[in-house]
């Protein structure tokens, strides 16, 4: 390591632990370090650089914008802002949007919108938002009580209050916890991401879906790391045939740059006025020029080819020597290893592959447009390091 990490140490707040490699640049799904080491990406910046690095497209639209304005605030109108929520709209079916600057930030707003719109039609009492245990949802104090793991919660006490966690694919639980005290929502991730990279159920989520329509509790999905085609779907939510009443997203959908969004459905449209939230970087015109250049390549072919690429994948995994079980969908992945994570981690490290860790297992979050044959070169050292020494 170089004094790079020496000025890190100094000068940084110790919350990374970060991994003994400096990244000098990149193009697509290869890094390179200041050492002159090229490796393969399969994390992509933890699912944010969704067409890998220094993509050509992204940064002819970010160059662009920047050569016109590169922040106005929301006093005023800018293209890229109105295209951009359009364009989600017209893909989704939802109906408004608000935008931030980060996952939390785009939960922070999903909550805000569903307690004022219980408080507005069944009165200030229904506040209780109910997640599922193992979930996670960001670390702003108010997304940390929403995330359904303890060990987060422990040195930041107390935590905003109204949070109850049930768990995940039981349904009768949901209704249990929906029921003894007044909720305002439900907010789920259709794959547990930093939990385990664990799906929920088709018939917990059609469940949920149901009896939160039945009893006019809305229904939240996080898709800040399901979401932007990392699934195989423009977003997680369209494997189960829903349509949530709001969608909270990031990381993907920006290509690198910090943009959160959180849309909002038909009942809950006009649920904010002005003056009710607010982000003073929230549309800005570079970020959201950014994500028009990412979310127009997401088409259905594109998607088709994740998924292509996702069965692959599982196929080579599954079975393996030294794998116990892939989970996941897409190019958002689980590995169950007989090694632990960490050590299947740092050999993928040392020979050229970046991979990451969710819980007990290796987490592939690739650019989605990696070609087949680094996918294929990225597995097979993958492999490797999962059989080594059992």
């Amino acid at each position: 390591m170089s004094h790079l990490s020496e000025i890190d140490s100094q000068y940084i707040a110790h919350t990374y632990a970060r991994f003994p490699v400096e990244i000098e640049s990149g193009k697509g799904s290869l890094l390179k370090g200041f050492d002159g080491k090229t490796y393969i990406d399969m994390g992509s910046g933890i699912a944010v650089n969704s067409f890998g690095a220094a993509d050509d497209v992204w940064i002819a639209a970010v160059t662009a914008q920047l050569g016109k304005i590169q922040h106005t605030s929301n006093l005023y109108y800018t293209e890229p802002c109105a295209k951009l929520a359009e364009m989600l709209c017209m893909r989704t079916g939802m109906k408004k949007v608000f935008f931030g600057n980060s996952g939390a930030e785009a939960n922070e707003c999903a909550i805000k919108a569903a307690r004022k719109y219980a408080a507005e039609k069944k009165g200030p009492a229904y506040s209780t938002i109910v997640t599922l245990e193992n979930s996670f949802h960001g670390r702003t104090l108010t997304t940390l009580a929403a995330t359904g793991q303890e060990h987060y919660h422990e040195l930041f006490q107390p935590l905003t209050p109204g949070f109850v966690h049930t768990p995940a694919n039981d349904f009768e639980a949901l209704v249990q916890t929906c029921e003894a005290q007044p909720t305002a929502a439900v907010l789920l991730e259709c794959i547990q991401g930093e939990g385990g990279v664990i799906p929920l159920t088709d018939e917990f989520v059609a469940q949920t879906a149901a009896y939160c329509k039945e009893k006019d509790i809305l229904l939240m999905i996080d898709e800040v790391q399901t979401g932007n085609g990392r699934t195989g779907k423009l977003y997680a939510y369209m494997h189960y045939g829903i349509q949530p009443d709001v969608v909270s997203t990031a990381k993907g959908i920006g290509g690198g740059l910090p943009l959160g969004i959180c849309m909002l459905g038909e009942k809950v449209q006009d649920v904010f006025q002005p003056g009710d939230h607010g982000s003073t970087f929230g549309g800005n015109p570079i970020c959201c020029a950014g994500a028009l250049s990412v979310l127009e390549r997401l088409d259905e072919a594109f998607l088709n080819e994740v998924s292509a690429k996702s069965a692959w994948i599982f196929s080579a995994l599954e079975g393996a020597p030294g794998v116990k079980a892939v989970t996941g969908k897409g190019l958002m992945i689980g590995i169950l290893t007989e090694k632990p994570a960490g050590e299947v981690l740092k050999a993928c490290m040392e020979n050229g592959v970046l991979c990451l860790t969710a819980k007990d297992k290796v987490r592939l979050l690739p650019p989605l447009n990696t070609p087949m044959e680094l996918l294929e070169q990225a597995v097979s050292v993958i492999l490797e390091a999962c059989k080594e020494g059992l």
